[in-house]
């Protein structure tokens, strides 16, 4: 992968699954008891467990594969199907992800679990991961998705610090609509993960289409 359209397309897909809007409500539930500080500080925990989940799926996601005997072509079509699931979900304003409750809010590691993983660093980005991770040939590429994990990371610290401003801002309906139009653009990118998983798996699919 070396065109920039596909740097771009890498680049949306994963902001469209970390879904940084999107974790705002979530957000903001389990920190209403919580003083500034404090909401300052489970940020920055939730955006590093993300940043450290999806950098270590990009360099560790496949040779876990290849130790389970696992094809990337399999791991694509189950991860397209995941996230047309997720997709689904988001249309309908119900996005497909782990709902954190009230109990989480009482751990003392819940910026990481469940906000930090598996609410934005969950199946649906960490297999997007490791499938653009297996397309990357050479060192730029590598480098370049591991700053789009980083760039995913940044906005949900920015979304998380500016929670307050964009629920005021943007209210339900307008959070709901962001998340239908995110969950169009990832139904397409899970199209495109099952269509080309399947043409790797039965070679003569592709040959016939």
């Amino acid at each position: 992968m070396h065109e920039w359209s596909e740097y771009a397309q890498i680049a949306i897909a994963l902001f469209v699954i970390a879904d940084p809007i999107g974790t705002v409500p979530f957000f903001l539930s389990l920190t209403s008891g919580l003083t500034e500080e404090e909401k300052i500080h489970t940020a920055n925990v939730t955006s590093l467990t993300v940043a450290i989940v999806l950098v270590l799926s990009v360099f560790a996601g496949e040779p876990l594969l290849r130790l389970f005997g696992i094809r990337i072509a399999s791991f694509r079509v189950g991860g397209g199907i995941l996230l047309l699931m997720m997709a689904i979900g988001m249309m309908y304003a119900r996005p497909g992800r782990a709902r954190p409750t009230e109990l989480a809010a009482r751990e003392p590691g819940f910026a990481a679990v469940p906000l930090g993983v598996p609410l934005v660093a969950g199946p649906g980005a960490i297999s997007t991961v490791v499938i653009y991770a297996d397309q990357a040939k050479r060192w730029l590429d590598t480098l370049f998705l591991v700053a789009v994990t980083l760039f995913v990371a940044a906005s949900v610290w920015i979304a998380l610090r500016q929670a307050d401003p964009l629920s005021r801002l943007l209210g339900k309906t307008g959070i709901n609509v962001i998340t239908r139009l995110l969950g169009l653009l990832l139904a397409a990118v899970a199209v495109q993960f099952i269509a080309g998983g399947l043409s790797q798996l039965l070679p003569g699919l592709a040959g016939h289409s």
